[in-house]
């Protein structure tokens, strides 16, 4: 059993305080983008599309990041706490104390990416298929912040490598952040990896094996995470994690028979 003892912050310099959180963000976005570039040439490389180039790219992540703090705070808002930022309206700018969606993440990149294509005449699943890729680092690098917060933590357990978290309670709790870490991180890196390299993938498979492994990921992972106190389960039966996990899967789905009936016809 572990004790948890991380502060939040790494440096304190009393005007300015670095924190892991926004450590997370960066370097889950640096690295993401260093391996989002190779994707990149590999993927213009083996379709022969000589309209794009890597400046391209790179002027891709302006939207990504603007598209991941909007929507990743507009998601935690709208999602999981409206009632709170209705009545204190202030506070939805203060993305330093915390509260981003994942699920509302996803959808300001999707809006970002699909604007971003249309001005480049690109498919949006060729530059979201390459995000998709990338992804699984950010998300890695967020969950570990998460844990080191003390924030989305699990439900109570007994097990020898839970852990007590002193600015929760006394109670020792799956450390289900890490379990995240694991498989929306690492594991689903490593699966779309495996796919992503391979010559005959067509555009759009990557993003639907995203959304369907990091959903059943996802919702493995709500099993053993303790529900927001302010939500509860819905219908006293699944988390709000689980149920906007659901829909990924099924837009997943969606997206790849939209690819094998593209294929069929030619």
């Amino acid at each position: 059993m572990y004790i948890h003892n991380l502060s939040p912050i790494l440096i304190d310099f009393g005007f300015l305080e670095i924190r892991w959180y926004s450590l997370a963000y960066i370097f889950g976005i640096i690295i993401g983008w260093w391996l989002g570039v190779k994707i990149f040439r590999f993927k213009i490389k083996l379709q022969n599309i000589t309209t794009l180039q890597v400046k391209d790219f790179d002027d891709l992540i302006s939207y990504l990041i603007v598209s991941i703090i909007v929507g990743g705070r507009l998601g935690y808002v709208i999602f999981y706490n409206l009632n709170y930022y209705l009545n204190n309206p202030i506070d939805i700018i203060k993305i330093w104390q915390g509260g981003m969606s994942f699920h509302g993440a996803l959808i300001g990149i999707i809006v970002g990416t699909y604007i971003f294509a249309n001005k480049k005449k690109i498919s949006t699943l060729f530059f979201l298929d390459i995000i998709a890729c990338v992804a699984p680092i950010g998300i890695f690098f967020g969950r570990i912040a998460n844990f080191i917060n003390s924030e989305l933590y699990g439900v109570p357990s007994n097990i020898f490598w839970s852990v007590i978290f002193p600015n929760v309670d006394n109670i020792p709790r799956h450390p289900s952040q890490l379990y995240e870490a694991f498989m929306e991180g690492i594991i689903l890196f490593l699966i779309l990896m495996f796919f992503t390299f391979k010559n005959k993938i067509k555009t759009g498979y990557c993003s639907s094996l995203f959304l369907i492994f990091y959903g059943f990921f996802r919702i493995i992972a709500e099993q053993f995470r303790e529900p927001d106190a302010h939500i509860g389960l819905i219908f006293n039966t699944f988390s709000m994690g689980t149920f906007l996990s659901c829909i990924m899967i099924f837009f997943g789905l969606l997206i790849t028979l939209n690819v094998k009936n593209n294929n069929a016809k030619t």
